[in-house]
C-alpha cells in the first residue's frame, strides 16, 4: 500500500455507551473488505472488543484500533469506551485522531456520553463530526435528534446525509452537497440513484446553500466565487469543507444504521473527501532537547517523534504498544530511542494493528499509528524518537481518580499476588493507583469510578488468578489534646547488680504542627542533658497511638521541665520508658478529642442539578465554600469541604445524581474534631477490634 500523509483518516470514534460505536467499525471494516462478516458486540466477535473482558461484558472498556483501505485512502478507527469511567482512554484515544465521530442513537437523541465527548474533543482542539446510528429501530427519530444537535450547537450542525423514510424503515439516503437521491441496494452499503422526494428538495436546497457558505467563509478565494455565483469546483469543494470542519464551522451529520450496514460506506466516501488530514488535524506541543517549546504539525520532513497512546497485553504476543507518528518517518531499524526513559528499545519489526491482528510493515508514514511488540522500557504517554536529536511530544491532561475504596483477597495470604498483579495491569491502564496503606493496613486502589475499579477486579482474577473484593477503605482518623497538663514519669526497676531508674516532668498541651513538638526547660541539672534525646524518643515512639482509638496523635507539644536521676541505675532506656509513662497518664487528663480528615471538592455540574447537590453535602456534614460560575456554560463550580468518611463514594452518587454530566476534584485539607455523637461510635469499634 503506497501511502502519503494526505491519505490517512485518523478518526477517533465516540459517544454514550450501547450506541453503536464498534458496530460502525465493524460496517465500515465489511465494507471494505477487511473482515468477511460484520461480528457484534453482544456475541463477542468484534474486531475491536477483543480482550476478554470485554467480550464477556459485550461492552468496550479499552480504546482499540483498526483500519481499512477505502477508495485509495487509509483510514485508522479509534475505537473508545463509552462509559465515564474509561475517561483516559477517550483522551488518549483523541490524542491520536484528528476528528471525533460522535455516535448517537436516533432514538436516544442528544445523551450525556455524547455533551461529553463534544466537550471533550472542543478542549482538545479536535473537529467534531456526526453519525446518527440505530436508524433501523423502533421509534428512531432523526429529526429530534437532529434538533437537539442544532438547539445546543448552533447552525454550524449541519447534514451532508439526510435519511430517506419510507413506512418507518430508512430506505435510502440523500447526498445533501450533491442533491442526490439514493435507495439502499446491497449489503456492503451500496446505493443506486433514485428520484429525489418531492417534499425534501427545498430542505437540500436551503442546506445545501448553509454548507456552500461555510465553506467559503474559510477561503478567501472560495469567497470570491460564492458572490460571484460561480459553483465550486470537485477539488474546491472538497479543500473548502476539510478547512470547514477543521476549524469547527461546520459540524457535519451523517446518519444509517450500523447493524444493518446503511449509510455507512456512503460515510466512509465522505470522511476520505473532507475529514481532515493529519497535516490539518491538531497540532501537538513537543520539547526539543535544548528546552525550546515546537508544534509538531504530521510533516514528513522531521526527525521522528512517535506517541505511544496505548499499550496492552497479548497473551500470545506480548506487550504491545500503540503509537501515533507526529513527525518524521518510523522505519524499521532495529532501534528507536525512548526520550521520556532516556533509553533505548529494541524494534522487533513494526506492524499495522486491528484489532489483536498484525499486519509487518517496514514504514509507519508520518500522520499514520502503528504498532510494536515487546518494547522493555516503554510504557503509555512515552515518545519514541532518535536518539541524535530527541524530541519529547507533551502528554494530554489525563483525569485524576476521584473513588479510593480497599482491595483484599477473597484468600488470605495473596495480597502479594493483588499487588503484583495491578502493577502489570497498569501497563494497560494508566488512570488508576494503587497504595499499600500501613496506617489502616489495607491497600487503597483508586479510579474513576465502580466500573472500572470491577473491571480491575475481573482482570485480576483471568489474568492473574487471585479472587479480590472491594469495601469502603478505613478512615486515617488523628488524635489531639485540647489543655494542657503537667505529669509525672517515673520508671524504677531493681533486678539485682545494676536496676533501671528514670524520672522526668513532662508538660503537655497542644500544639503548632502536625509533627511532635519537643523541648526542654531543665533548670539546675535534675535531668543530665544526654538523657534528653531518649525522652524525646520515647515519646516519638508512643505518639503513633493515641489513648482514645488507637490512631497517631498530632498538633502536640511536650516540655521537659523536670526530673531526676540516679548516678548508677539511670540510663537510655530508663529515660525512654519513664517519657511513655509520663504520656500514658497525662493524655487523657489533656481532653483527648478525635480528628477526621476533611477534604476539599470542587464540584461542577449543571445548574439544574445545583440545588440538589447543595442539599446532598450538607447533609454529608459538608460546608459549601463559593459558587462560581464554570468555563463550561450552563455549568457551575461549588467549591465545598466535607469529611473523607462521608464521601467515600460521591464519585457514584455524583453520577447518579446529575445523570452522569457532574464530576468534581478532591484534595485533603486538613483534620478537624469529630462531632462527638460520631466520636463515641469511632472509638467503641476501634475498641472492640483490640
Amino acid at each position: 500500500m503506497n501511502l502519503t500523509t494526505e491519505k490517512i483518516r485518523n478518526i477517533t470514534v465516540m459517544g454514550h455507551g450501547g450506541v453503536g460505536k464498534t458496530a460502525i467499525v465493524e460496517a465500515a471494516l465489511y465494507n471494505a473488505g477487511s473482515i468477511d462478516r460484520m461480528g457484534r458486540s453482544n456475541e463477542g466477535n468484534t474486531v475491536t472488543d477483543f480482550d476478554a473482558e470485554e467480550i464477556r461484558r459485550g461492552l468496550s472498556i479499552s480504546t482499540s484500533v483498526a483500519w481499512c483501505e477505502w477508495k485509495k485512502h487509509k483510514i485508522n478507527f479509534i475505537d473508545t469506551p463509552g462509559d465515564f469511567d474509561f475517561l483516559g482512554e477517550q483522551i488518549l484515544g483523541m490524542f491520536a485522531g484528528d476528528t471525533a465521530l460522535i455516535v448517537m442513537s436516533a432514538k436516544d437523541g442528544l445523551s450525556v456520553g455524547a455533551e461529553k465527548a463534544i466537550r471533550n474533543a472542543t478542549d482538545m482542539n479536535i473537529p467534531v463530526a456526526f453519525f446518527i446510528n440505530r436508524m433501523d429501530e423502533a421509534n428512531a427519530n432523526f429529526e429530534k435528534t437532529f434538533q437537539e444537535l442544532r438547539d445546543v450547537y448552533g447552525q454550524r450542525v449541519l447534514p451532508l446525509a439526510l435519511p430517506i423514510i419510507d413506512n418507518e424503515r430508512m430506505t435510502g439516503l440523500i447526498d445533501v452537497l450533491a442533491g442526490k437521491a439514493y435507495a439502499f441496494a446491497g449489503k456492503r452499503g451500496e446505493m443506486k440513484p433514485i428520484d429525489m422526494p418531492s417534499d425534501m428538495a427545498d430542505r437540500i436546497s436551503e442546506y445545501g446553500e448553509q454548507i456552500t457558505e461555510q465553506i467559503a467563509e474559510n477561503d478567501e478565494h472560495l469567497m470570491e466565487k460564492y458572490f460571484e455565483g460561480e459553483a465550486f469546483t470537485a477539488d474546491e469543494e472538497e479543500s473548502g469543507m476539510r478547512k470547514a470542519i477543521t476549524a469547527g464551522s461546520i459540524m457535519p451529520v451523517f446518519v444509517g444504521s450500523a447493524q444493518e450496514n446503511l449509510g455507512v460506506s456512503f460515510a466512509l466516501d465522505l470522511f476520505t473527501r473532507f475529514f481532515p488530514t493529519p497535516v490539518d488535524g491538531h497540532p501537538v506541543k513537543a520539547i526539543k532537547q535544548s528546552g525550546e517549546e515546537i508544534l509538531l504539525h504530521s510533516e514528513a520532513g522531521g526527525p521522528l517523534a512517535a506517541f505511544v497512546f496505548k499499550t496492552f497485553v497479548d497473551p500470545f504476543v506480548g506487550r504491545i504498544s500503540l503509537f501515533r507518528v507526529f513527525s518524521g518517518t518510523f522505519n524499521d531499524t532495529g532501534t528507536v530511542y525512548n526520550a521520556n526513559q532516556e533509553k533505548d528499545e529494541r524494534v522487533i519489526g513494526l506492524n499495522f494493528q486491528s484489532g489483536k491482528k498484525q499486519v509487518p510493515t517496514d514504514v509507519i508514514m508520518t500522520g499514520d499509528i502503528g504498532a510494536i511488540a515487546k518494547l522493555s522500557d516503554t510504557v503509555t504517554l512515552d515518545t519514541l524518537t532518535e536518539k541524535s536529536s530527541p524530541i519529547k511530544i507533551v502528554a494530554p491532561e489525563m483525569p485524576v481518580p476521584c473513588l479510593t475504596l480497599a482491595i483484599l483477597p477473597v484468600n488470605k495470604g495473596e495480597e502479594d499476588k493483588i499487588m503484583q498483579g495491578l502493577i502489570r495491569l497498569q501497563d494497560e491502564d494508566i488512570v488508576f493507583s494503587i497504595v499499600n496503606d500501613a496506617e489502616t493496613r489495607q491497600f487503597r486502589l483508586s479510579g474513576l469510578g465502580e466500573v472500572q475499579l470491577d473491571v480491575l477486579c475481573s482482570r485480576l482474577k483471568s489474568k492473574f488468578g487471585v479472587e479480590a473484593q472491594l469495601s469502603e477503605p478505613r478512615i486515617a482518623y488523628r488524635e489531639t489534646i485540647r489543655k494542657k497538663v503537667k505529669v509525672r514519669g517515673r520508671h524504677k526497676k531493681q533486678t539485682g547488680g545494676h536496676g533501671q531508674f528514670g524520672d522526668v516532668w513532662i508538660e503537655f498541651e497542644p500544639g503548632t504542627q502536625q509533627e511532635l513538638e519537643f523541648t526542654e526547660e531543665i533548670f539546675g541539672g535534675s535531668v543530665p542533658k544526654n538523657y534528653f534525646p531518649a525522652v524525646e524518643k520515647g515519646l516519638q515512639e508512643v505518639v503513633s497511638e493515641g489513648m482514645l482509638a488507637g490512631y497517631p496523635v498530632v498538633y502536640l507539644k511536650a516540655t521537659l521541665v523536670d526530673g531526676s536521676y540516679h548516678d548508677v541505675d539511670s540510663n537510655e532506656l530508663s529515660f525512654k520508658l519513664a517519657a511513655r509513662i509520663a504520656y500514658r497518664a497525662g493524655l487523657p487528663l489533656a481532653d483527648p478529642v478525635l480528628l477526621e480528615p476533611i477534604d476539599k471538592l470542587m464540584v461542577h455540574i449543571p445548574d439544574d442539578f445545583l440545588g440538589d447537590i447543595m442539599g446532598d453535602l450538607n447533609k454529608r456534614r459538608g460546608r459549601i465554600m463559593g459558587i462560581h460560575p464554570d468555563p463550561i456554560p450552563t455549568f457551575q463550580a461549588v467549591e465545598a469541604e466535607a469529611p473523607r468518611a462521608e464521601i467515600a463514594k460521591y464519585a457514584t452518587d455524583l453520577k447518579s445524581m446529575t445523570q452522569g454530566r457532574g464530576w468534581f476534584t478532591v484534595e485533603f485539607d486538613r483534620y478537624e474534631p469529630v462531632p462527638q455523637n460520631i466520636s463515641d461510635k469511632i472509638i467503641a469499634a476501634a475498641q472492640s477490634e483490640e
